[in-house]
């Protein structure tokens, strides 16, 4: 099985580490040209582009400044360690213990701006760059231009062909994936609230629900739909009742 999820906004260099362990990014040269860009925005240019303020701006220019290659695990830091939101305290990575990573490895993939997809110990600097930034490169008009070919040709290789694919990313970065180019089905959980007697998706519930699914999958070796729907972290159930699809069954709570 392989998943993957979206990154995070919120960054953490500073907890130690639970491990010695960490591989390269697929797609570094391309990283490099990305951040050459970045280079050479003033923080009121990336302001702008990013909606950020302009503190944040000013941090994100001095990031886009001290990146350098190559990476090393004394000035870059394994992904699933690096991000920090809601999604990532749901999957509580620092809780797996050190026999389980080779499994986290060879399951979870994290989607970004601009590293494209990395592998959980895949080094990377901290940065800023959401998918949806419309940033020229080149030819290519945004970020999904850029990256489209290149991650969905990576998830194919990567993708045995009976291999079930969850996607646990948010709309903006799965939109980075041609989904209808990829060699296997695609299924895609939703995570609903009850909240003044309606369902609804409730953005910070579902990316840690999102988060806590993916958990589950590792810690259950889920390999099949079937083993998906015994979810049941924070209250959450699967709801034959609510679901349309089979390809996105539904979970409330």
């Amino acid at each position: 099985m392989k998943i993957v999820i979206s990154p995070a906004k919120s960054l953490d260099f500073e907890t130690e580490l639970p491990t010695s362990t960490y591989s390269q990014p697929a797609f570094l040269e391309e990283s490099v040209k990305l951040n050459t860009i970045l280079q050479k925005k003033k923080p009121k240019v990336l302001s702008k582009l990013m909606g950020i303020s302009e503190k944040l701006a000013t941090l994100n220019w001095e990031r886009n400044q001290q990146f350098s290659v190559p990476f090393t695990n004394s000035n870059a830091r394994p992904a699933v360690y690096a991000f920090n939101g809601d999604v990532y305290q749901g999957l509580d990575a620092y809780s797996i213990s050190e026999n389980n990573l080779d499994q986290l490895q060879d399951t979870l993939r994290i989607l970004s701006g601009l590293y494209g997809v990395l592998k959980p110990l895949d080094l990377m600097q901290p940065y800023r760059l959401e998918m949806g930034t419309k940033m020229k490169i080149g030819r290519k008009k945004n970020l999904y231009e850029f990256w489209k070919k290149q991650i969905t040709k990576h998830l194919n290789e990567e993708l045995e062909n009976d291999e079930v694919f969850v996607n646990l990313a948010s709309n903006e970065y799965f939109g980075a994936v041609d989904e209808k180019q990829l060699k296997v089905p695609v299924i895609t959980p939703i995570f609903k609230d009850w909240k003044n007697g309606k369902l609804k998706v409730i953005s910070f519930f579902a990316k840690k629900a999102r988060g806590s699914m993916a958990r589950y999958i590792l810690d259950t070796n889920a390999q099949n739909l079937k083993d998906l729907q015994g979810f049941n972290v924070d209250d959450y159930g699967y709801s034959e009742e609510h679901t349309v699809k089979t390809n996105q069954p539904v979970f409330i709570r």
